[in-house]
């Protein structure tokens, strides 16, 4: 599904799509420098309406991802802008999330490391050992077997119906979706749940048994962290304003 770049200007909210597309832009970039994507092999995407969705072109490195490589695409993986190809197990897996869950705007997918390591082991759970994982206690839903490579419809329907209506999901043997209501959320939440999933490993390898917090204070935290809503969209203003400095061309279009 090869695309070179095609006019949108018919779209009436043309301002809002390039808004949307520079985040997706920036979001992807700074997955590549925490060192959250593999190769080019991972998809962020972001819902625009009930038909039209954004998603990273296949193929070129997420540290040189700009604006005009983020497609946007239509509910049947026709490309209406943007440079590159569609990849098909972004598009059947994205797809199904974003029309089952209508609160999933953006809908991110990673095999970062830690995540996946915790997915990769028989019954893997995130467990309640630090404040990090209160955040995530009760938004997790785990899908336990894994079928292949997501490139159709059925499997990305089964994805989607695995998440059981909570915003994260543990891919068995695969890796993490985080989603979230904007890409600033969504992001952050990714980086929150690696760290949360990195001081697991790192506990666990310490050959110790871990300190479970009692559930009590797994859900105080939980509502602590649910009290400051604006949190994570101030996370990636802050990441964004650093990328500006450091790497201004993911704005790019041209």
């Amino acid at each position: 599904m090869a695309a070179e770049s095609r006019n949108v200007a018919h779209i009436s909210d043309a301002a809002d799509v390039r808004k949307h597309r520079i985040e997706l832009a920036a979001a992807l970039r700074l997955a590549a420098k925490f060192g959250l994507n593999e190769a080019i092999d991972n998809h962020f995407s972001f819902a625009l309406d009930h038909d039209r969705f954004l998603i990273n072109g296949y193929g070129k490195h997420w540290s040189m991802m700009t604006a005009g490589d983020v497609l946007v695409i239509d509910g049947d993986g026709k490309i209406l802008d943007g440079r590159g190809e569609l990849e098909p197990t972004a598009f059947f897996i994205h797809r199904a999330v974003h029309r089952r869950y209508e609160q999933a705007r953006a809908v991110l997918h990673t095999h970062m490391p830690y995540s996946t390591a915790i997915a990769c082991a028989e019954g893997g759970r995130l467990l309640p050992i630090s404040q990090t994982y209160c955040l995530f206690h009760d938004r997790i839903g785990y899908d336990e077997h894994y079928n292949g490579m997501g490139d159709h419809a059925q499997e990305g329907d089964r994805i989607a119906s695995a998440m059981g209506g909570r915003p994260v999901a543990l891919l068995a043997s695969h890796g993490p979706i985080v989603t979230g209501p904007t890409m600033g959320q969504a992001f952050s939440w990714l980086y929150y749940l690696e760290r949360a999933a990195e001081l697991q490993v790192l506990a666990e390898g310490r050959g110790q048994p871990l300190k479970l917090l009692s559930d009590d204070v797994v859900q105080a935290t939980r509502d602590s962290w649910d009290s400051a809503p604006l949190h994570h969209d101030k996370h990636f203003a802050a990441l964004m304003a650093m990328l500006d400095k450091e790497q201004p061309e993911y704005r790019e279009f041209h």
